[in-house]
């Protein structure tokens, strides 16, 4: 208990030190605000193409897929991550160094690092584009299940954590992760469910991506925001989704545990 209450003060003075550094930034925030937006209009007039009159499209009805866009925007403010990139920074840098000599664990201090700055981006980017798509856009995006919806969302703000820490991982390997890190993005994008529901992929496709965390950023997230009867080629419900978004960020975590270890022991602190 003494040890948990002492985690809780570190994470919560590193979490108040970055929420004050990047609120000085904050416009640069307000700004994003218009990026969820445009994201969704844009997928609004796609999408009323496709369906073209039809009533329902992979099990998916338009009002549901509009509202999948909508949360999928939403909870993009919410877990949004820069952990591979800072950590690839430090590597290559050598200034990773002095965290080997910190009573801190660099994870846990980039993940309270991410608790700040998304709390910024809660008050600065979900707020303001949550109520564009209520009042501007007349559309019901609040969650049909809060506590569902609630625990679904922080896993995937846990989820997208620990991926791209171990994306910035392989800097102890390559000194520099960015080719590794672009290649990362344009299958997350694809196979996330950002751009088009994995319910309009084949079965054998859905099926890989159980095994692949994509899914677990984005698209169970956003299915369980919109309280899907039938999530994925398995036809999960809502419960059955979140305990294999559990089950996948256990095993995301044991990964990544392995990882640093296999990977700190490649640290040379070149550069500091």
């Amino acid at each position: 208990m003494k040890k948990l209450l002492h985690m809780w003060r570190e994470c919560k003075a590193v979490a108040f030190v970055t929420y004050k550094e990047w609120s000085a930034y904050r416009t640069h925030s307000l700004v994003s605000v218009f990026v969820g937006p445009v994201y969704f209009i844009v997928q609004y007039f796609i999408w009323s193409a496709v369906y073209g009159g039809e009533g329902t499209l992979a099990g998916m009805e338009f009002s549901q897929t509009i509202r999948y866009f909508g949360a999928s925007a939403l909870i993009g403010y919410l877990t949004m991550d820069f952990a591979d990139w800072n950590l690839q920074m430090l590597v290559r840098t050598g200034k990773f160094l002095t965290f080997t000599m910190r009573p801190i664990h660099h994870r846990f201090f980039a993940l309270s690092q991410k608790f700040g700055h998304r709390v910024l981006g809660f008050f600065f980017e979900f707020l303001p584009c949550f109520l564009i798509f209520i009042f501007l856009f007349r559309i019901d995006i609040r969650p049909v299940s809060t506590g569902w919806t609630l625990l679904s969302v922080a896993m995937a703000f846990l989820m997208n954590f620990y991926v791209n820490y171990c994306l910035g991982m392989t800097a102890f390997f390559l000194v520099k992760s960015s080719g590794v890190r672009v290649m990362y993005q344009l299958f997350a994008q694809i196979f996330s469910g950002a751009l088009i529901p994995l319910n309009f992929f084949p079965d054998v496709v859905q099926k890989i991506m159980l095994f692949l965390p994509f899914q677990y950023t984005n698209y169970i997230p956003a299915m369980v925001w919109t309280g899907s009867e039938s999530i994925g080629s398995m036809g999960l419900n809502v419960p059955e989704a979140v305990v294999l978004q559990a089950v996948a960020l256990g095993l995301m975590m044991l990964f990544s545990e392995a990882l640093y270890r296999c990977a700190i022991k490649r640290f040379t602190a070149v550069g500091a």
